[in-house]
């Protein structure tokens, strides 16, 4: 039912590479690409060339560089009339948004990719465009507004055969209903995802799925040491891969499956070093989860309660600015774990609790 996993993103001369390249040989053989199309005066090659840098630079978290490139090669697009370049390099730039915690304009810019994709006669761009708006969404906790739109663009990924997007679409449906509390239905989802990608060669989606089976086993199950397998397998390909971004958040879900079994110094371990790969990359919705898990585990260490207090009421504030719902919704489930409120004791604890409020 399913080809090979292919990347669409790797394109003109460069759809040689394969969906599992390291992201430091895409970036070299892109930015060599780029170079000699540029000194060609070449535009339509430049801006195709130009998005695998944008996308390189972007998953190994090197913001500036991906905001430079996918600005440039929307500009080699625009000047070579090719519509369906614009709308890739407006997908790479509004996903970047969306990394960086910049919600409004990951949906103006990706918008407005769906738009030209389809007036670029380009299905696929249309697509992972549309993607890009439903996983806003959903990172954003706005499951009723854009559960059906996953549903739908799984429904066309499996009519396509199109197993890195199926892939894609599973992992997302999966994440609405373990946050929703439904763990058996996301991990079918999860294992459906994690056996599609393993048959298609998709590493990077096969990763984020043990990811997802990781923490339904832990939270569950309560299995710890499985799900410490499933995410060691995980970091391979990470690493392999130079997967910086999925490395980042697979250590902190790992701090999530220690914390749960009471490891609480190793927990914190993980996401000290979660909190610095999500800082280096400029990932405010990671290095805020990171937070969290850090000051869950410092409470359970001993940490002054007003001390903590303070910094779950900064969380919340942090989270409200970037319009994590989910998120939001996950300091206040700690605060009520750790007994934190109007009634710890200490006045710098209530002033905190009275912040969240």
């Amino acid at each position: 039912m399913y080809g090979k996993a292919f990347a669409p993103e790797y394109q003109g001369t460069l759809t040689t590479l394969s969906v599992n390249s390291s992201l430091v040989d895409v970036l070299a053989a892109g930015t060599e690409r780029l170079e000699a199309a540029e000194r060609a005066g070449e535009r339509a090659e430049a801006a195709r060339s130009g998005l695998a840098v944008a996308e390189a630079h972007r998953r190994l978290g090197q913001v500036r560089e991906a905001d430079l490139a996918w600005k440039a090669s929307y500009r080699a697009a625009r000047d070579a009339a090719d519509v369906a370049a614009m709308a890739w390099a407006l997908w790479s730039g509004g996903t970047l948004a969306r990394q960086r915690g910049a919600f409004r304009l990951a949906r103006r810019l990706l918008g407005l990719a769906a738009d030209l994709g389809e007036r670029g006669g380009d299905v696929v761009v249309r697509g992972y465009s549309l993607a890009g708006l439903a996983e806003t969404g959903r990172i954003q906790g706005d499951y009723e507004a854009v559960g059906r739109l996953h549903e739908q663009l799984l429904a066309e990924a499996r009519r396509r055969g199109e197993a890195r997007h199926t892939v894609w679409a599973l992992e997302g449906i999966a994440q609405m209903h373990r946050n929703s509390g439904d763990h058996d239905t996301a991990y079918a989802l999860f294992e459906e995802a994690a056996e599609i990608a393993g048959r298609a060669d998709d590493r990077r989606g096969h990763a984020w799925a043990l990811r997802g089976l990781a923490d339904i086993v832990s939270v569950r199950d309560g299995d710890t040491e499985r799900a410490l397998a499933l995410l060691s397998e995980a970091e391979e390909t990470c690493r392999a891969m130079n997967l910086t971004s999925a490395l980042a958040y697979n250590h902190k879900m790992r701090g999530n499956v220690l914390y749960r079994a009471g490891r609480y110094a190793e927990a914190r371990e993980l996401y000290e070093r979660a909190l610095a790969e999500f800082g280096g990359m400029g990932e405010p919705r990671g290095e805020a989860l990171a937070r969290l898990g850090l000051a869950k585990s410092l409470a359970r260490l001993g940490r002054d309660r007003a001390e903590t207090a303070a910094e779950l009421a900064d969380l919340a504030a942090v989270l409200e600015r970037i319009g994590l719902r989910h998120a939001r919704e996950m300091v206040a489930r700690a605060q009520e774990e750790l007994g934190i409120g109007a009634d710890t004791g200490g006045s710098g604890a209530t002033a905190a609790a009275e912040a969240v409020r």
